[in-house]
């Protein structure tokens, strides 16, 4: 995934004066906001941990202030051992 500002969202801007974010985000850029690839995206939005789109016309666009929820609800380690807790000790 490229280097990105932190803020994919809000990449393409169009017209939109500086410090006014991007509320609706295309599939790629909703994978990219909350840090996965599009497969992993479709798949968190498949089993619901990400919010899926709302229609405008034939267009699907996800609503960032949903993407920030449902990224907040996600666990802090999916409930794994983590190594660095291992590495700690």
């Amino acid at each position: 995934m490229p280097k990105n500002s932190g803020d994919d969202c809000d990449k393409r801007r169009q017209g939109l004066p500086l410090g006014v974010p991007k509320r609706g985000c295309s599939r790629v850029e909703a994978a990219q906001y909350v840090g996965v690839g599009t497969s992993k995206f479709d798949e968190l939005v498949e089993d619901g941990r990400m919010p899926k789109p709302k229609r405008i016309d034939g267009r699907r666009v996800w609503d960032r202030h949903q993407l920030d929820m449902a990224f907040t609800a996600l666990p802090d380690n999916n409930d794994r051992d983590d190594i660095w807790d291992t590495v700690a000790r």
